[in-house]
C-alpha cells in the first residue's frame, strides 16, 4: 500500500480501510483490466503535447495564457484524473508521474481565471470545463510537483468554488433553482452540467474549503427534482425503479442522465434515499450500451455510482463495464466514441473516461472512495 493511498484515507475519509479485505475477491483487479489500463496510460502519454496538454490534434498548437487550444484545459483535466485514478500522480518520479506533473502545470500556468474565478473561458469549455477543471484541481491538492504549483492550485480553487456558488445563486425558476448550466449567468439548469459542479463542491469541502451547507442542500434538491417517478400524496415514489431526466420535470431520460443523478447524490452523502435506490435499480435493468449517445460519459458515472451502491448493483456494473470496455479498446490502447456529439469529442476524451470507469477498484481519487 502506497503512502499516498494511506494519506488519502487519513486526510479525506478517515477512518477507512487502507487495504481491501483479503477475503473480498471482488476487489482484485484482473490481468485483463490491468493490461487495458496500462495500454491506455501508454497511449494517453503519447498524446501529450510539448506544452503539457493532452489532445487528439496532431498540430501541437502552442498555448498562450488565457487563450488556449479549444477545450484543452478540460480535456487535460480529464486525462490527468484518468492517470491519477490508476495511481499516476504529479508527484511521482516516473514517466507517468512526470507527464501528470506537466499536465497539471499546463493548466495552472495557462488557464487564466477571469475576475470572478471562471476557468471555462480560457479554453472555451464553459461551465462544463469549469467544473471538470475545478474537480481535478481539488483532487490534486497535495500532489503538485512543487510548492509553487500547489499554492497556485489553492488560489485557483478558491476562486473557482466561489464562482460555482455565485452561479448557483443566479435567480432561477423553482424547477431550475439549485442547479447550473452552460454559463455562470445562466438562468436555467441541467443535470449534465450540474453534476460536475456538485462533485467539485463536495471535493472542495472534503479538502477544507469553505462550502456552505446550503449550496450542497440546494444542489441535492435540484437533482431530486430531475427524478422522474410518479409519487403518492405524501411525495413517496410509487415505483422502486425510475430514471433521472436531463432537466427537471422534462427532457430526455437516459442511462447517462440517470447515472449522473445517482453518483451526484451519493457524493453528497445521499446513499439510501428513494432516488438513489430507484435509479440504481433502473440501471440494473437498463445497463449502458456502447452504441448509445454519450456512452463514455454516462458509463463513467454508471461504473462509479453502481460501485458506491454495492452488492448486486456493483457486481453487475463492474462486469458490464469491464467486458464492454476491454472489447472496445483499440490495439493502440485508446477508445473511440461512436455516436453524435460524443464522437466529435475524440479519443483523449473517451480514453480518459474509460480509465476513470475501469479505475473503480484502484481507490486512488478521494471523491470516489466509499
Amino acid at each position: 500500500m502506497s503512502t499516498l493511498r494511506a494519506a488519502f484515507c487519513l486526510v479525506f475519509f478517515a477512518p477507512c480501510s487502507l487495504l481491501p479485505a483479503q477475503s473480498d475477491r471482488t476487489e482484485i483487479i484482473s490481468p485483463q483490466v490491468k493490461l487495458a489500463v496500462d495500454k491506455a496510460v501508454a497511449w494517453l502519454l503519447k498524446q501529450q503535447k510539448d506544452d503539457g496538454y493532452f489532445s487528439d490534434d496532431k498540430s501541437n498548437t502552442k498555448a498562450k495564457r488565457g487563450d488556449m487550444p479549444s477545450h484543452s484545459g478540460a480535456m487535460t483535466a480529464l486525462g490527468l484524473m484518468g492517470l491519477a485514478s490508476v495511481g499516476h500522480t504529479p508527484a511521482d518520479h516516473t514517466p507517468e508521474g512526470k507527464a501528470a506533473g506537466r499536465a497539471l502545470k499546463f493548466i495552472v500556468d495557462n488557464v487564466e481565471p477571469d475576475e470572478n474565478g471562471y476557468l471555462g473561458r480560457s479554453d472555451r469549455s464553459r461551465m462544463y470545463g469549469h467544473g471538470i477543471m475545478t474537480l481535478m484541481l481539488t483532487e490534486m491538492l497535495g500532489m503538485a510537483p512543487d510548492e509553487e504549483t500547489d499554492k497556485k492550485l489553492r488560489k485557483m480553487i478558491d476562486g473557482a468554488i466561489k464562482l460555482i456558488i455565485r452561479a448557483q445563486q443566479v435567480p432561477k425558476s423553482e424547477a431550475n433553482r439549485g442547479g447550473w448550466r452552460y454559463e455562470p449567468s445562466s438562468s436555467d439548469s441541467d443535470i449534465s452540467v450540474s453534476v460536475w459542479q456538485v462533485m467539485s463542491l463536495r471535493s472542495a469541502k472534503n479538502s477544507g474549503f469553505d462550502v456552505p451547507k446550503e449550496a450542497i442542500d440546494n444542489a441535492v434538491a435540484y437533482i431530486k427534482r430531475s427524478y422522474r417517478v410518479e409519487r403518492d400524496s405524501n411525495g413517496v415514489p410509487k415505483s422502486d425503479s425510475a430514471a433521472f431526466s436531463y432537466e427537471p420535470y422534462g427532457g430526455r431520460q437516459t442511462f447517462s442522465t440517470t447515472a449522473a443523478g445517482l453518483l451526484s447524490l451519493q457524493v453528497c452523502g445521499q446513499y439510501e434515499t428513494a432516488e438513489v435506490l430507484g435509479s440504481a435499480n433502473y440501471l440494473l435493468k437498463s445497463p449502458p450500451e456502447i452504441s448509445e449517445p454519450w456512452f463514455y460519459y454516462g458509463n463513467y458515472y454508471y461504473a462509479q455510482g453502481m460501485y458506491q451502491r454495492g452488492g448486486e448493483h456493483a457486481a453487475t456494473a463492474r462486469q458490464r463495464t469491464e467486458q464492454t470496455l476491454i472489447a472496445a479498446q483499440t490495439p493502440e490502447g485508446s477508445w473511440l466514441p461512436r455516436n453524435g456529439n460524443e464522437k466529435s469529442a475524440g479519443a483523449v476524451y473517451a480514453t480518459s473516461l474509460a480509465l476513470l470507469s475501469l479505475s473503480v477498484y484502484h481507490h486512488f481519487l478521494p471523491i470516489y472512495q466509499k
